[in-house]
């Protein structure tokens, strides 16, 4: 059944059978990209939903979770499952429609200091994948695919999943290929070369 496809992820298999960091992270990325992709590549929300709710509860009441082995590698990465989860049941829950067609529609209103990314959305997924690949996010521990789902998040960008949009960027023939952070650390000088010009003619 289609609500319980997170659970058949090698994630699962990798806490009860293993306990060491070299084996889990790969695992536990596999299942945060696994989740990302449920959330954003078309499938029936209620039914997304559904699935977030039942590896909500299989993580929550895992074995591994017991007093003796809360604090180990297992249940360190069942806990950050989890939490990933939960977080991500809440960016959810508020863009499913009513169950009842009776239900009249209305409209959330939306903050007025809501972010908005008013530029391309691969020069975002080129600023995420450069926070990964400087590791300065959570040490370096975020998957592309948790930064993602964040940040779409946070702007309201409604895209393809990054991924695809990075093997766009890849495929770029021009001797750099990073359009959008070539272009940013110009115009980054170029403001402080100014700054400083405007600083030597006040003295």
């Amino acid at each position: 059944m289609e609500y319980i496809i997170l659970t058949e992820t090698d994630f699962f298999r990798r806490i009860n059978e293993a306990d060491n960091h070299n084996e889990l992270h790969p695992a536990y990325r596999d299942f945060t990209d696994k989740v990302i992709r449920l959330c954003i590549e078309g499938m029936d929300m209620h039914l997304a939903i559904l699935a977030l709710t039942y590896a909500e509860t299989e993580l929550q009441f895992h074995h591994k979770l017991s007093e003796n082995e809360a604090g180990s590698i297992s249940g360190l990465y069942i806990r950050k499952a989890l939490a990933f989860v939960r977080k991500t049941q809440k960016f959810l829950t508020p863009q499913v429609p009513p169950l009842s067609a009776s239900t009249p529609k209305t409209k959330t209103p939306q903050p007025e200091n809501t972010l908005r990314w008013t530029g391309k959305t691969s020069d975002l997924v080129e600023m995420l994948y450069g926070m990964v690949e400087m590791g300065c996010i959570n040490g370096g521990e975020m998957s592309i695919g948790e930064l993602s789902a964040f940040f779409y998040s946070l702007f309201g960008v409604e895209a393809k999943d990054c991924y695809h949009i990075y093997s766009d960027i890849k495929l770029r023939k021009n001797d750099s290929r990073t359009y959008f952070l070539d272009k940013m650390q110009e115009k980054l000088n170029r403001r402080m070369d100014m700054d400083e010009e405007r600083e030597r003619m006040r003295k």
